[in-house]
């Protein structure tokens, strides 16, 4: 449909939009003035990952449309565990722990979001309503309006069940909760929307469904669609594993890598979703230079999650890295940790064996970031120049 308010045309043009309960009516109420919405994260570790951008991306054009953003931290349904793309349970953490995670990941918010001004970000925790539930009560005044044989249908539980996983009764709360969360927020605050990814559409139509239910109340849900690479894999996955938003658990320039090592036809759609830069200019970068595309999303990307300097600072030292005639598109080969420098010249391609590497070094023939390498026992990490001889160079990345 062709929307008429600022919030959802600015999703729909930048990819953002998988589902909407009632989207002609959260559009009309989004035209009408100005609304209020959620996204919740739970403080599972001390940073955000990738996988939580879209959303947090979401805020952050849904305040800039002129709404107010709340950030639910899930200081309470941490203590419980979400199953939705689970196997397992998660292990479970102390309060000291969660508390720790939650001051750490709030820091992140601060570059994505106004906390000041007439639609300032609000940052709430569902700890303080959740923890102090009674049982009982909660049971009869909540838990009646869930069917368990509904319950059963959503992805969240219904995956778990058929791959044979044991879902705990403990989990099997999880969506219940979230619920509760959204009637919490509604009832504080006016929220009437509650955000997320396509994983979270159960948990959400819940929540729309008890509004309704306990309260007479409305409230509509939106979900974004899973983000994946031009070669399948979900967004965000590498064989390190998750690319952390914090600078704490992972450096600016790797952070700057990720987003430069993109594969050419994820350019344009991960600066739509990653990055404020308008669509005409996207639309530019891409019909120009790929690579030069590629620079531009990586350091617009880092800009947002670790400022302007940073972002500036890593393009840097990845021109001082990649210069000396090399150009900036370098075989690389992606590690999780420094390795020897053998192992770099056989994943670079420059020796087929460690026994050919460690004759290249002997020769005089490898090089890190230009200069002779003398001891074939050198570590090597992400953003180093390996060379063999004078025209073969590569680069380590994180990945």
């Amino acid at each position: 449909m062709a929307f008429t308010s600022d919030f959802l045309r600015r999703l729909d043009a930048r990819g953002f939009i998988h589902q909407i309960t009632d989207a002609a009516a959260l559009d009309a109420a989004a035209s009408a003035g100005p609304i209020t919405a959620y996204v919740g994260y739970d403080c599972t570790a001390p940073s955000l990952h990738i996988g939580n951008l879209v959303s947090i991306m979401m805020l952050r054009h849904f305040q800039q449309a002129g709404h107010r953003p709340i950030v639910l931290m899930g200081g309470g349904t941490t203590k419980v565990g979400d199953p939705s793309g689970k196997d397992e349970g998660r292990q479970l953490l102390d309060d000291a722990r969660i508390e720790a995670n939650k001051a750490s990941i709030r820091r992140i918010f601060e570059r994505f979001l106004d906390f000041d001004g007439p639609n300032a970000a609000i940052m709430a925790d569902n700890d303080e309503w959740l923890s102090g539930l009674a049982y009982i009560p909660f049971l009869r005044d909540i838990g009646r309006h869930f069917s368990v044989n509904r319950m059963l249908t959503f992805d969240s539980v219904k995956l778990r069940l058929d791959r044979e996983q044991p879902l705990s009764f403990l989990e099997f709360n999880y969506m219940i909760l979230q619920a509760y969360d959204y009637l919490e927020l509604n009832r504080r605050f006016g929220c009437v929307l509650q955000m997320g990814g396509s994983d979270q559409w159960g948990n959400i139509v819940n929540g729309t469904d008890l509004i309704r239910r306990v309260d007479g109340g409305t409230g509509f849900g939106l979900t974004t669609p899973l983000i994946t690479r031009a070669d399948g894999a979900k967004m965000g996955k590498t064989a390190a594993g998750a690319v952390w938003l914090h600078e704490d658990s992972l450096p600016a320039f790797d952070y700057w890598q990720f987003w430069r090592n993109s594969h050419d036809a994820d350019v344009g759609k991960f600066m739509k979703l990653f990055t404020d830069l308008p669509l005409a200019d996207i639309d530019a970068a891409v019909a120009g230079d790929i690579n030069a595309a590629k620079v531009l999303l990586a350091t617009e990307a880092t800009a947002l999650c670790r400022g302007r300097e940073a972002a500036e600072a890593a393009a840097a030292t990845a021109a001082a890295t990649f210069a000396g005639g090399a150009g900036a598109d370098l075989p690389s080969f992606a590690v999780a940790a420094p390795i020897g420098i053998l192992d770099a010249l056989v994943g670079l391609g420059f020796a087929a064996s460690k026994g050919e590497a460690r004759r290249l070094v002997a020769g005089g023939g490898a090089r890190v970031d230009g200069a002779a390498v003398a001891d074939d026992a050198l570590l090597v990490g992400p953003g180093t120049k390996v060379s063999a001889g004078k025209k073969r160079h590569g680069v380590i990345v994180a990945g």
